[in-house]
């Protein structure tokens, strides 16, 4: 039988998006497809509070399929049509991960290259292991790894992101964290359980207020200082007047 692309496992609110199909885990055309489709179906569902991206084995994600990218070589018009189809189903996938309602985190226990650095990035948090490693080799090969840092660059200060992209190294999960690319280190034996039981908690929050907050977070975060108060300050006071809100600070009250 032939490896899913995407394994979707859901439990207590949590749903684990598992990438298959090879060991590098590779972003192919239909790769992408399938894992930008789970996520619009999971931002749409209201049993999804929480969504885990999970490369299983030593390779989180290689990145952009090279070998698909090859065989495109040989169309008539040198693969161009081919990749601007790639690219944009790529950065439609990777906003998903940012902009959707759903908390995103990334579970990295291996290689996180290229693209694969990207989901990283975008996710809202991200938890590695030990052996966890980053890279953003465009330069190695005559490019530039230019949608990547698009991601990248927004997660980590300009400088970082700029040393991984002209540097074209591996950066191990200390650096990233120092970065500001991951959250935690956890050891590899238990980072699938750490990374759950995070996921769970975060599931037993009110799921409208989550949604709103993450969306003000990344629009106030790209606005002048007053414009950013005052998107802050009117999602607050939707916060604050949710009705679910104001029941249980009612409850809580006629309690004392």
């Amino acid at each position: 039988m032939t490896e899913a692309l995407v394994t979707e496992t859901l439990d207590a609110g949590v749903l684990t998006l598992t990438l298959g199909a090879g060991k590098a885990h590779a972003l192919s055309s239909a790769m992408l497809g399938a894992l930008n489709d789970a996520l619009r179906r999971a931002g749409e569902d209201d049993a999804t509070k929480v969504i885990v991206i999970h490369g299983p084995g030593h390779i989180f994600c290689a990145g952009h399929d090279l070998k698909e990218i090859a065989q495109h070589r040989g169309d008539a018009d040198d693969g161009e049509a081919y990749l601007r189809q790639l690219f944009d189903d790529c950065a439609e996938m990777m906003q998903r991960l940012t902009t959707g309602p759903k908390p995103t985190i990334a579970m990295v226990d291996g290689i996180a290259t290229a693209a694969g650095a990207q989901i990283v990035a975008a996710c809202d948090l991200a938890f590695a292991s030990e052996r966890a490693t980053f890279s953003l080799p465009g330069v190695n090969n005559g490019g530039f790894c230019s949608t990547p840092l698009v991601a990248v660059g927004r997660a980590l200060s300009r400088k970082h992101a700029m040393e991984m992209a002209l540097s074209g190294g591996t950066y191990d999960a200390s650096w990233a964290l120092g970065a500001g690319l991951i959250n935690r280190i956890v050891p590899s034996n238990s980072l699938a359980d750490e990374v759950h039981a995070f996921a769970a908690t975060l599931a037993t929050r009110h799921a409208p207020a989550i949604s709103s907050g993450k969306a003000t977070f990344y629009e106030q975060i790209e606005q002048p200082l007053a414009t950013a108060y005052q998107s802050a300050g009117e999602t607050m006071l939707g916060h604050f007047m949710d009705p679910f809100r104001i029941d249980e600070e009612r409850a809580t009250w006629a309690k004392k």
